[in-house]
């Protein structure tokens, strides 16, 4: 099995501010799309939120990218590219789990943090004019972006269950407590398997610190069938279905 740490919504160059955690929940907001889209903030009644964040630079019916796209307990996934690229380098498929992330700012403080907002476990992968007879496959409710438009030759969709965080527990955020944002609380095991685009030694900082990639989608540890990374993720997986107090 793989984890694969997906960098996704609003950052300080898409969006240009931290996605909102409202009512102890996160909220990750998607990022603005010029094009290959259909679905306004609007319609995935992010209106107001987006606007208040944004301080009106991001009107309601603006064109969001609506990717990842959770509904009724399963995630579609769209990527391309070279982080397309790099996923088929590392021979990420069914079975293998993402674990999204994102930029978000806690309610009192405004601090920035990186924060784990959603999970998906891959069950079928692929091409999306391929994909639709697959046993496993079903039509997303909405218009996918990545199902439309022109693409990359190597665009590509992953589609399993998977579902938002209803809270923003402590263990679902990576930065440190205190900063700075980058620097990661990572657990042991991590160190000992390896990330992807993190191969350099000075990174693994004492005390199961990561100073995490600036840049990057797409960060991928091969865990195999070791068991204490599997307890490691269903305890997050748990956290994230607990509703927040």
């Amino acid at each position: 099995m793989k984890i694969v740490f997906s960098r996704k919504g609003f950052d300080s160059t898409a969006g240009g501010v931290p996605s909102p955690i409202v009512d102890g929940v996160p909220v990750s907001l998607p990022i603005p799309a010029a094009d290959r889209s259909s679905t306004s903030y609007a319609q995935r009644g992010h209106g107001d939120l987006v606007e208040a964040v944004t301080r009106g630079r991001i009107a309601r019916d603006a064109l969001c990218h609506d990717d990842p796209m959770f509904a009724d307990g399963h995630v579609w996934f769209g990527q391309c590219a070279a982080a397309e690229g790099h996923l088929r380098k590392h021979a990420v498929g069914p079975g293998d789990v993402f674990l999204f992330f994102g930029l978000f700012a806690e309610p009192e403080t405004g601090e920035r943090h990186h924060r784990l907002f959603g999970w998906q476990q891959i069950a079928c992968h692929g091409e999306p004019s391929g994909l639709r007879d697959h046993p496993q496959w079903r039509d997303p409710p909405r218009p996918h972006p990545h199902l439309s438009g022109d693409w990359p030759s190597n665009n590509a969709i992953y589609f399993g269950p998977g579902d938002l965080a209803r809270t923003a527990a402590p263990q679902l955020r990576l930065t440190r407590p205190g900063g700075p944002l980058n620097t990661w609380r990572v657990p042991g095991w991590l160190r000992r398997l390896g990330l992807t685009y993190h191969a350099n030694p000075k990174r693994w900082l004492p005390g199961d610190a990561l100073d995490s990639a600036k840049r990057g989608q797409e960060f991928i540890c091969d865990i195999g069938e070791e068991p204490e990374p599997r307890r490691w993720l269903d305890a997050v997986r748990q956290a994230m279905a607990n509703e927040a107090r």
